[in-house]
């Protein structure tokens, strides 16, 4: 006779039944507090940290116990790239799956893994992140379709850093005192949350680089110097083999690659990371935008100095090709289309908005609210008015079209999915409307990740299979953006989330720390679903006819008429010399005085609006 194990065995295959036997529990325990740092040996700096990899096998289990001991901020983490399956109130952005974690309290995420490859965590409130709260996060796949094809991995992070805290940058950015929203320009970059790394290597081996811009701003151009790079693996997906020479990552992106060593060792070769330069509205003149670490064949020969690149000509992902060959899915269910606008609002300050709205947070977790709200959990409506929120129908197909009105890169991320990176225009390209594109010039097999690069006054458009109830944001990831609302929400399948959802206890009791209400809709009703009276909200906007545009030539204007009246009491003040000039110089000065300042009132200021103007606000910089 079976026992109850042997008969379940029976159900299953041999395979799967060897799988579920190894899946294990991995268990971390997050002791989030600060120290002090100085990972580009130039400014030591309070930092968060230091905090672990995350490693674990498909079909494990995760299970991390936060304790936030920093003191003086809220906290939370959201583990960047993981759909979340069933986990939706795992996945870690404040007030949408979760309240943050107050000073002094503990907090558990718990859920299991079953998507391989690279991915990372990260802080996802305050713009915390670049502080230091963020990591790598690997999901080893015993089925890797590349596994036999190398020798040994190494997990490579590659970012920017400040040397002042994000709270203190954080006001100066959105302000009155930054009116084209220029963004803070980072002091360095890092490999490994430091410079000068060294990754040992042997001749004649192939070595997997599992590579992550964990960074807050700025897109990578990454190259090795005499070594080609094979890129098999992009946020989470598997690809068919492709030769780079050089990639691009833009901030939260990740890139698997094999590099093949050479057979002798008489010699060192650098790698390098260089910041996108065009992304800063400012270049510092002791910002180093470059980091080098080397490939060390032998540890008692020189590291070389990089050489000299001409031309930064990176790899077009969008060439890449899914190993799996997955089709494009079918024309969407639902279109959503997004226009990217930097504007300012009545407080004077730059705002990214998508279409009319820049988000702002509601007072109950949107995920509280759709499994508080009954029937009406399908109308957007009770998700607040600045949430920006579209409620999806489970099992549609979904396609995303956004229109960046704006001169800036900006890399957008999905939560909760992968999509199909159905097409991207060139820069200046202009709105998906204008394009000409249709069905049957999206590719039969199309790219997939989880964060694509959007250009400069470009489109791209994406699509995806609602199949995964929850709530996912849609944002960019640079980190002011973030901070500034450039945020929409996902809100799929939200009665199914109520048949399935229990919150656990801890995340309720996070709330209750600082009276978050955990019931009704954004503005906390609970009455009527549908009053949304008290919601937060964003500043009003500008009086009509106050553009960025508008607000630089008033300045200017202004400085002007300063400028003249100082003229004028100068020259009041200033002792006669008419005595010593003939009345035809004295009419020759006169007049250059005038027309010189003439010439700068009428010249330098359109000059000045015009360069704001072509900045798109000046926030464009992404």
């Amino acid at each position: 006779m079976l026992s109850s194990r042997g008969c379940f065995a029976a159900l299953l295959t041999h395979a799967a039944w060897q799988h579920l036997a190894a899946a294990a529990t991995v268990t971390y325990d997050f002791n989030i507090t600060w120290v002090t740092a100085n990972p580009d040996g130039a400014f030591d700096r309070p930092t968060i940290g230091p905090l672990p990899r995350i490693s674990a096998d498909v079909g494990d289990n995760i299970v991390v116990h936060v304790t936030n001991q920093l003191g003086n901020q809220t906290t939370s983490l959201h583990f960047h790239g993981l759909f979340q399956n069933g986990t939706t109130q795992m996945d870690g952005p404040s007030q949408v799956s979760q309240c943050s974690i107050p000073p002094g309290s503990s907090f558990t995420y718990n859920f299991t893994i079953n998507q391989p490859g690279t991915y990372w965590y990260h802080s996802h409130v305050h713009a915390q992140y670049p502080d230091g709260l963020r990591g790598p996060l690997v999901i080893n796949d015993p089925d890797s379709p590349f596994l036999g094809m190398y020798d040994e991995e190494f997990v490579v992070t590659v970012s920017d850093w400040y040397h002042d805290q994000m709270t203190d940058l954080l006001p100066g950015f959105i302000s009155k005192n930054n009116p084209t929203g220029a963004e803070p320009v980072p002091q360095a970059a890092l490999w490994n949350d430091t410079q000068n790394l060294k990754v040992p290597v042997e001749p004649g081996k192939t070595y997997l680089f599992r590579m992550i811009n964990i960074g807050a701003f700025a897109g990578q151009n990454i190259w090795f110097e005499g070594h080609n790079m094979t890129i098999v693996e992009v946020d989470g997906v598997y690809h068919q083999p492709a030769v780079a020479e050089m990639i691009y990552l833009s901030a939260a992106q990740r890139c698997s690659f094999l590099v093949t060593t050479k057979n002798e060792t008489t010699a060192n070769y650098a790698f390098v990371a260089s910041m996108d330069t065009t992304l800063f509205d400012t270049l510092p003149d002791d910002l180093n935008y470059n980091v080098t670490g080397w490939l060390v064949y032998d540890d008692t020969l020189s590291l070389p100095e990089p050489a000299t690149v001409d031309e930064l000509n990176f790899f077009d992902d969008m060439t890449l090709v899914p190993y799996d060959n997955q089709t494009l899915f079918g024309e969407p269910d639902k279109i959503i289309e997004l226009d990217v606008i930097m504007d300012n609002l009545g407080d004077g300050a730059n705002y990214a908005f998508f279409n009319n709205i820049t988000y702002s947070a509601p007072k109950v977790p949107t995920l509280y609210t759709a499994l508080t709200a009954g029937e009406l959990a399908t109308d957007p409506t009770v998700y607040g008015t600045y949430t920006h929120s579209f409620v999806l129908e489970k099992g549609e197909i979904v396609q995303i079209i956004v229109n960046n009105l704006d001169t800036g890169r900006h890399p957008f991320h999905l939560h909760g999915h992968h999509f199909q990176a159905i097409y991207r225009s060139a820069e200046e390209a202009g709105t998906f409307e204008d394009s000409g594109i249709t069905e049957a010039d999206f590719p039969a097999i199309p790219m997939r990740r989880d964060t694509l690069v959007l250009y400069p006054d470009g489109n791209i458009v994406l699509r995806f299979r609602a199949d995964n109830p929850g709530i996912w944001l849609f944002h960019c990831h640079i980190e002011w953006h973030v901070a500034s609302g450039l945020i929409a929400t996902m809100v799929e399948a939200p009665l199914d989330l109520q048949r399935t959802l229990t919150i656990p206890q801890d995340h309720l009791a996070a709330c209750a720390a600082q009276s978050v209400p955990t019931a009704g809709n954004a503005a906390g009703n609970t009455a009527d679903l549908l009053d949304l009276g008290g919601e937060n909200h964003p500043p009003a906007p500008l009086p009509a006819g106050f553009t960025p545009r508008g607000i630089v030539a008033l300045v200017f204007s202004c400085v002007s008429g300063i400028l003249g009246v100082a003229v004028v009491a100068w020259y009041g003040l200033a002792p006669d010399p008419s005595a010593a000039q003939s009345p035809v110089e004295t009419e020759a000065t006169t007049a250059t005085t005038t027309a010189v300042g003439t010439s700068n009132a009428e010249a330098e200021g359109p000059v000045l609006v015009t360069g704001a103007a072509s900045g798109g606000g000046g926030a464009s910089r992404s």
